[in-house]
């Protein structure tokens, strides 16, 4: 669900079968909504732990390693309930910390990092709004609003649910999945800041990328090779697939991994030329940018949601 963090030196591999540099640890983070778990292993599915538990419904989470922090979204006690939130605790789980409290965000779902301007941003799927706020919870604002009330409410097609960034280029991505299986999913761009004179509920700049989507889900993209990538918890042939299109030409989706079993989390590790995705049946699966060399990592763990992908600065490089 979140981009890869690096720092410069040469990548190697590493005995433990995880690539990073030799002053960094890579480590997945992902998330359990059956028992509120946050979750962490090595990229080849070893040393898997339970960092923290309580959240509610959890869905979206990125790795803010410049401040040595997770944050993640909770969908909330329901989805009816509105009291959905953001959460913050250090690598290893330590200092949990509310960012963004219950009822300011109604069902948050995937979540991205804005490392240069310090932001989180999200969609919210029954509040059917794209939003964000400052990485201490000030500053909350709504970016784009589908609609509003109940009777909006009540047609998923209004339901905003991954989100991707292109910060140097001021654009944001997001999906709108649609009723189960009906073929409504959408994938949409538009500025990251609303246009002068205009309103979250009307603004003129939004694109419409690719629609009659199953139910496309969580998004990242390779900025380098303009190409986005998401999941689709639809059903098969086209559904419970990873997909990926060119972000800047109208272009049918290639189909480069499928047999997910509801895919929810996506995380591309751009060095590596692999991606990361995880399915409500409990797996964590790997594979190639080209769907090649796919293995699975985990394996009924719960009901998997988002997945971040971080080479952490080993403490003697912290230290410095």
């Amino acid at each position: 669900m979140s981009k890869t963090l690096t720092r410069k030196p040469d990548a190697k591999r590493t005995k433990a079968g995880k690539t990073a540099s030799p002053t960094t640890i890579a480590r997945l983070f992902f998330l359990d909504l059956a028992s509120g778990r946050v979750m962490s292993c090595n990229p080849d599915g070893a040393d898997l732990k339970t960092i923290t538990e309580g959240g509610k419904l959890p869905d979206g989470i990125v790795v803010d390693l410049e401040a040595g922090h997770i944050y993640w979204t909770n969908m909330g006690s329901s989805v009816s309930a509105n009291d959905g939130s953001i959460y913050r605790a250090d690598l290893d789980g330590k200092a949990l910390t509310t960012i963004v409290p219950e009822g300011r965000t109604h069902t948050p779902k995937q979540l991205q990092l804005d490392t240069k301007n310090r932001k989180l941003y999200w969609c919210d799927r029954e509040g059917m709004r794209v939003m964000r706020v400052n990485l201490d919870g000030s500053n909350l604002e709504t970016l784009i609003e589908t609609g509003h009330g109940d009777e909006y409410r009540r047609d998923a097609r209004n339901w905003c649910v991954g989100i991707a960034l292109d910060v140097d280029r001021g654009h944001l991505y997001w999906t709108q999945k649609g009723s189960d299986n009906a073929g409504q999913g959408r994938i949409f761009r538009a500025g990251i800041d609303i246009p002068k004179g205009q309103t979250p509920s009307a603004r003129k700049d939004i694109e419409l990328l690719h629609d009659v989507l199953p139910e496309p889900i969580d998004l990242d993209l390779d900025l380098a090779n303009r190409t986005m990538y998401w999941t689709d918890r639809g059903d098969p042939p086209r559904g419970n697939t990873v997909n990926r299109a060119p972000m800047d030409a109208r272009k049918d989706p290639e189909i480069i991994f499928n047999h997910l079993m509801e895919g929810i989390g996506l995380a591309l590790d751009l060095k590596n030329n692999r991606m990361f995705m995880t399915d409500l049946a409990g797996s964590v699966y790997s594979c190639g940018l080209d769907g090649a060399n796919t293995k699975m990592l985990q394996f009924a763990k719960g009901n998997l949601t988002g997945i971040a992908y971080a080479e952490i600065p080993s403490t003697s490089e912290k230290k410095r």
